[in-house]
């Protein structure tokens, strides 16, 4: 079905990205997944190309181009090229939005140039070592002394941990309210604000995810992001995007999964005919198409509504939860048409299937998703 929502000028950015992705991203995917990071030139090179956070406005040195249909763009591709490590979605369409909606005109004027321009690379820490979903367990602490905030606890499982350069820190602020939590703006290399290990995953191995850790940090008052205490309610405002984001790059994913599938089911042959030829393997992969057309209408139409401002809580849990699950079924699915290759490490449905496997885990389980889809029923 043709996808209407998309005009020129989105479709000339997606050749510019998707260029840039096969020609400097992907011949170096396997070089990084051994090193477990992706080298800092290449988000600079993001950022001179204007892939970084398009929607900032022209004063901090973006293109103040705020069209999500942008950004849509970039997660798919990114999808599409198997790509796991390089998490510019996360940068551009989860943290900077932070910034750009809460952030003060002097933290805008001094962050936002580099958010652009790759040398402020960006990360969210939320999750700790005991508190994951529920955010109002948070134990990280910040404590108010004159002129500035102490920050006490540990964070883990922090994308962009490692290459970060600004991290925006979820620390209990409200010694009393469940939720009282404030968002503070932390820059690497302040006294006391240390990098933990770089954590070992299932898959997604360029992905720089880190441990953080916050022995007495001192952050100034003007770091601190929107209002004190009401960082509960900035985290939920952000999320649905956020999920929103998760299920584009999830389909994505998906749809890279039954490409390369197909392409092999046509060239390998088993008892003498092509594995396409047998009545399962057209059926397995008929059925995953179907599930894919589906789910892609679906996010297109939120897509939209997100542009308009209504996107809502709900909708963007449901797209989360479908598309993570869907994505689970057609990665297990295709690499069993793949037979004993599909367990080899050289070919790349094995990488997606282990990467894909946290899609039903971060920004929300699957038992979350339900969560919050069950209780407006």
């Amino acid at each position: 079905m043709p996808r209407r929502h998309f005009d020129a000028e989105h479709e000339l950015f997606r050749a510019n990205f998707k260029r840039w992705l096969h020609e400097e991203v992907c011949p170096h995917q396997a070089e990084w997944e051994a090193a477990g990071i992706v080298p800092r030139p290449v988000w600079r090179r993001a950022g001179e190309l204007g892939f970084l956070a398009p929607f900032v406005d022209e004063q901090y040195g973006g293109a103040g181009c705020r069209d999500f249909r942008y950004d849509q763009i970039i997660a798919e591709e990114l999808g599409l090229a198997n790509e796991w490590g390089l998490a510019l979605s996360l940068h551009s369409s989860l943290v900077a939005p932070y910034l750009d909606t809460f952030g003060s005109e002097a933290q805008k004027q001094r962050y936002l140039p580099g958010v652009v321009n790759g040398d402020c690379v960006l990360a969210v820490a939320m999750t700790e070592p005991d508190t994951g979903s529920d955010l109002a367990a948070i134990r990280t602490r910040a404590e108010e002394h004159g002129d500035h905030w102490c920050l006490n606890g540990a964070k883990t499982f922090i994308s962009n941990g490692i290459n970060s350069d600004l991290v925006i820190v979820a620390a209990r602020s409200h010694p009393t309210e469940k939720r009282g939590l404030s968002l503070f703006l932390l820059e690497k290399g302040w006294p006391g604000f240390e990098v933990g290990r770089r954590l070992e995953k299932l898959g997604q191995h360029s992905q720089d995810t880190a441990e953080l850790f916050f022995h007495d940090v001192r952050v100034p008052k003007e770091n601190l992001l929107g209002q004190a205490h009401q960082g509960f309610k900035m985290l939920m405002t952000m999320l649905a995007a956020e999920r929103l984001t998760c299920a584009i790059s999830s389909l994505a994913a998906a749809q890279a999964a039954l490409a390369m599938t197909i392409a092999y089911v046509k060239e390998r042959k088993a008892f003498d005919q092509r594995l396409i030829d047998f009545q399962n393997t057209r059926f397995e992969l008929a059925a995953i198409k179907t599930e894919l057309d589906l789910g892609q209408i679906y996010l297109d139409r939120l897509v939209m509504e997100h542009q308009l401002g209504a996107l809502d809580a709900v909708d963007a849990a449901e797209a989360k939860l479908w598309t993570s699950e869907v994505l689970g079924r057609a990665a297990d699915r295709c690499l069993q048409l793949f037979g004993g290759n599909g367990y080899m490490a050289e070919y790349p449905i094995g990488r997606l299937w282990a990467s894909a496997r946290v899609a039903r885990i971060y920004a929300g389980t699957s038992e979350i998703m339900k969560e919050i889809i069950a209780k407006q029923l």
